[in-house]
């Protein structure tokens, strides 16, 4: 299994992420559309790491399962966690200025879509887009 990792503390780190993923995904055969919702996805929960917790890190693993190729993608952060997640992962559901929808979004583009979160200690998202 192969690991790479980006800090993500500003706008630069953001860009990395996207591009990191973009990278990897190509290496494994994710393609055309699938790339580009894999990468959105990875913007808006990288965007909302730098938003809410100031800083974190996603991780990026190829990963093989029955047969298929993916890249998993987890983020974590130490920051303030959510209290409801349900309420999150609803659109329009915002604690800043925003639409609300960088997390039901990143859901709705990812294949596999996890996230756990505890008030005061953080958020782990772990997401993954399979080859077709």
């Amino acid at each position: 299994m192969n690991i790479d990792r980006i800090a993500i503390d500003s706008d630069k780190g953001v860009m990395s992420a996207r591009q990191k993923g973009r990278e990897l995904a190509i290496s494994l055969g994710i393609a055309g559309s699938d790339l580009t919702l894999m990468a959105t996805a990875i913007f808006e929960i990288a965007r909302n790491i730098v938003q809410y917790a100031g800083h974190g890190e996603i991780e990026f693993r190829s990963i093989v399962q029955e047969g298929k190729r993916g890249l998993q993608i987890i983020a974590r952060d130490s920051g303030p966690g959510i209290a409801d997640i349900g309420e999150a992962m609803r659109d329009g559901f915002t604690t800043s200025r925003g639409m609300g929808l960088g997390l039901p979004g990143a859901r709705r583009l990812m294949d596999d879509f996890e996230i756990f979160s505890e008030p005061g200690k953080g958020t782990t998202i772990l997401m993954t887009k399979w080859e077709r």
